[in-house]
């Protein structure tokens, strides 16, 4: 037990203490003002580390490999929210609306990218593709997922979506992005160290409690219970494993090699936490985020414990 409590993630921990924190003591009035402030603050530090730590050479140079990247933002930007919306039926019986939504949502944000590429790496599969295509998804996510919540989820179910949210998002997260990749000169020993994973880390865990804590405070939580969240658990692991059979079985039909194929399963099937989440900040606000970033919370954490088992298979296989 001491060794699995050790092998935890120190970000699910970091989410944990965020919510039990937020529960007991949620930012209120000025208070989160500010720590708005300093959560979007860290937010752009940490694209701007995204963008200091990408290479430009091997951006451009994996960017040839135009079928791999196209096969994984049609999975991550079509195939999930064609799936998302087909499952309105099913789905809303046993959640609420609330909740459905962030579902919708879940399905709309971009793929991640260190464990995109980490998993990648353990399963032996095409790293240097994985690299480029996790991070063509979150520049593409950057006006791929405000547009598409536009479409899709602006329809008088209570979200209302102003096409200022691009100007945003350009500035929080592409801007800082594009700063890192013109210092990169200077700041790529940084990118490169443990500095992005602290801030990375450090992040999330500030949008996890500043939208927890406006959840508290307009007492929304009361609206959620146990069946809905253990709904959500089951639904979560049984989309991973469909999106995980779903990209092998096309990447094979279409002609991938073994380490494409695998670099097309872990970013193709993966939906990422450190980006939606400020991405969410900034679309729906962070007051009212409520509810909507709960989906997105869990099925980050079930798609790691799945795609780790598999990445481990996978690599004992070529073994």
């Amino acid at each position: 037990m001491i060794e699995r409590i050790k092998g935890t993630d120190p970000l699910i921990v970091l989410i944990v203490l965020a919510v039990i924190v937020a529960i007991i003591f949620p930012a209120r009035g000025s208070f989160a003002d500010a720590f708005q402030v300093a959560t979007n603050v860290a937010i752009a530090l940490l694209f701007y580390l995204y963008g200091a730590r990408l290479s430009t050479r091997e951006a451009l140079a994996g960017l040839t490999h135009w079928k791999l990247h196209l096969t994984i933002l049609a999975f991550t930007f079509v195939v999930y929210p064609l799936i998302a919306l087909a499952l309105r039926p099913v789905l809303t019986p046993f959640i609420s609306e609330e909740l459905y939504r962030g579902i919708v949502f879940l399905a709309l944000v971009p793929s991640t990218v260190q464990s995109s590429v980490a998993f990648t790496s353990i399963a032996r599969g095409n790293i240097a593709g994985a690299i480029v295509a996790a991070s063509a998804s979150s520049l593409v996510g950057v006006l791929a997922t405000p547009l598409l919540v536009l479409l899709l989820m602006s329809t008088g179910d209570g979200i209302t979506i102003d096409s200022s949210v691009f100007l945003d998002i350009a500035l929080l997260l592409l801007l800082p992005f594009v700063l890192g990749q013109l210092t990169r000169r200077w700041t790529k020993d940084i990118a490169a160290s443990k500095a992005t994973k602290i801030v990375d880390r450090g992040s999330i865990t500030m949008v996890v409690y500043s939208a927890f804590s406006a959840g508290m405070v307009a007492g929304i939580w009361s609206q959620v219970s146990v069946g809905e969240i253990i709904f959500l658990c089951v639904f979560s692991a049984a989309l991973v494993a469909a999106m995980l059979w779903l990209t092998r079985f096309a990447a094979t039909r279409l002609g991938f090699n073994r380490a494409d194929t695998i670099a097309i399963e872990f970013c193709g099937s993966k939906k990422s936490l450190a980006t939606g989440l400020p991405m969410a900040t900034v679309i729906f606000g962070a007051s009212s985020l409520g509810l909507l970033i709960l989906p997105l919370m869990i099925y980050h954490q079930i798609q790691l414990m799945m795609c780790s088992w598999l990445a481990a298979r996978y690599g004992r296989q070529d073994a």
